[in-house]
């Protein structure tokens, strides 16, 4: 058999032509002629070339599989198999993707069908806690982002709000079809179910885990029960003047603060059964939620006015100056939630606005803004450890923000510069609050407003007391010179 020389040409010869080769084109066909019966040149698009190409090119995979096979010899019994190709792969974030901006981590946690309302830590910040309109009340690995248990019987309509004990031991939920039930959080077994005549908009455990404070809508009031037979220990109805949105109870589960779509705040007094403070016009538009910080002293409530205020509840200095520290600007439309870090060093809120705002209490400012829901912040929550925050979204979903770093993002470095803000430790409880460089007041500089709020307390408590011995003791002398 003859082979070809390496100088012959391999184009194909035209019928009729007496040895003649048909000229080189690329990106064209030899088609043959209908009419005349020999062959001649059409040229075709690029784009047709292109696609008959693409129809008969291998998939990638089998490409890399036949150049694999091609590389070995069958008969080579004793020669090793060459290595598959490696191909570099993306690494990949355990805690999902980073914010261009603000360079927070963070980890999306789906499961639920509905808007999340409730969220809540439990179990020393490695479980998570969450009610739905789903209806559904679930318990979340917090490493994980995965469900663990749903809670079964569950209610038969959408859950409002879901609370659980200091010990995570059990939780309550409240939904709509008017009942709150309570499992156990460990073996998932229900507890008990009690129903009211009204809607619940609000439940929340004592930090004691003896009493249930629930917030009613008709009745305008609380209802706070015993927390293990659920019976009733105090029914209040017409608290308020408008419907009760929230209620919580205080550190010493002696007090229950509640807040209405009437605009005030009242303090109600577990042992006495009397309301013991009343704030009228607390906010211009209905007050949403609160919450007390861990000592009790200060209350903060959260508007649809766009605002959040904290009040001295203790010392009771609202009445002469409004409320201690007014946060302002930091939200672009109603504020649906508010949380106190475990110190009260921050605060944490949740708006409609989609966004999460942690404050710098000690300031009055917003320190920066988590941006990621697609839809209303409706609650948010706080680690003990204050590493994680926590939010629920209408947007169907939770966000596990690592706050850990906060302080060496560019975005607060450049703020905290902008407002000539610096980070100094409390002397009188240790935290850490910012203030300005260019203050003059070594009180500003040494104790926070919380520590600074209780200084003037005491003093105050110190002139009332010595003006009472001096009265009593000048009484006493005229007494004696009338003898």
């Amino acid at each position: 058999m003859a082979s070809r020389g390496s100088g012959s040409s391999s184009s194909p010869k035209v019928p009729g032509g007496e040895g003649k080769t048909a000229p080189q084109y690329y990106g064209t066909w030899l088609l043959p002629s209908v009419t005349a019966g020999a062959w001649r040149l059409r040229r075709l698009p690029w784009a047709t070339v292109a696609r008959a190409y693409g129809r008969f090119k291998l998939p990638i995979s089998e490409a890399r599989q036949m150049r694999l096979l091609s590389t070995l010899d069958p008969l080579a019994v004793g020669k090793t198999s060459p290595q598959p190709e490696e191909h570099p792969m993306s690494e990949k974030l355990f805690w999902g993707d980073q914010e261009p901006l603000s360079k927070i981590p963070f980890k999306i946690m789906r499961g639920h069908e509905q808007m999340v309302s409730s969220c809540h830590f439990c179990v020393e910040d490695t479980k998570i806690l969450s009610g739905s309109y789903d209806c559904t009340v679930k318990l979340w690995d917090a490493v994980d982002g995965i469900v663990i248990r749903n809670f079964e019987p569950g209610p038969n309509a959408p859950v409002l709000e879901c609370s659980i004990t200091a010990d995570s031991k059990r939780i309550i939920a409240a939904s709509y079809d008017k009942t709150i039930r309570a499992w156990d959080l460990e073996t998932g077994k229900p507890l008990w179910k009690i129903k009211h005549d009204n809607f619940i908009v609000s439940c929340k455990f004592s930090p004691d885990g003896k009493y249930v404070v629930s917030a009613l809508d008709v009745d305008f009031g609380i209802c706070i029960m015993d927390a293990v037979n659920a019976t009733t220990v105090s029914h209040v109805k017409d608290l308020h003047k408008r419907f009760v949105t929230a209620c919580c109870f205080d550190h010493d589960s002696q007090k229950v603060a509640s807040v209405s779509s009437d605009r005030t705040i009242k303090i109600w007094d577990v042992m006495s059964q009397a309301t013991v403070l009343t704030i009228t016009k607390a906010h211009t538009n209905s007050i949403s939620n609160c919450c007390f910080t861990f000592n009790g002293h200060f209350l903060c409530t959260s508007s649809w006015d766009k605002t959040l205020k904290i009040w001295d509840v203790h010392t009771g200095e609202f009445r002469n100056h409004g409320a201690c520290v007014t946060l302002m600007q930091g939200h672009e439309g109603s504020v649906s939630s508010c949380h106190f870090a475990r110190d009260a060093s921050f605060l944490v809120s949740g708006g409609f606005d989609k966004t999460v705002a942690i404050w710098d209490v000690g300031e009055g400012c917003r320190k920066f803004s988590l941006k990621g829901h697609s839809d209303w912040v409706m609650d948010v929550a706080v680690s003990n450890n204050k590493k994680w925050i926590l939010s629920a979204s209408k947007d169907k979903t939770m966000r596990l923000w690592n706050i850990e770093e906060i302080d060496q993002i560019p975005l607060v470095i450049e703020y905290k510069k902008a407002r000539g803000l610096k980070v100094t430790q409390c002397e009188g409880c240790d935290r850490p609050f910012s203030t300005y460089e260019s203050d003059t007041s070594v009180e500003t500089f040494t104790k926070c407003v919380f520590c600074r709020m209780d200084a003037r307390h005491l003093s105050a408590d110190t002139a009332s007391s010595s003006s009472d011995r001096e009265d009593s003791l000048g009484n006493g002398e005229s007494k004696c010179k009338d003898d």
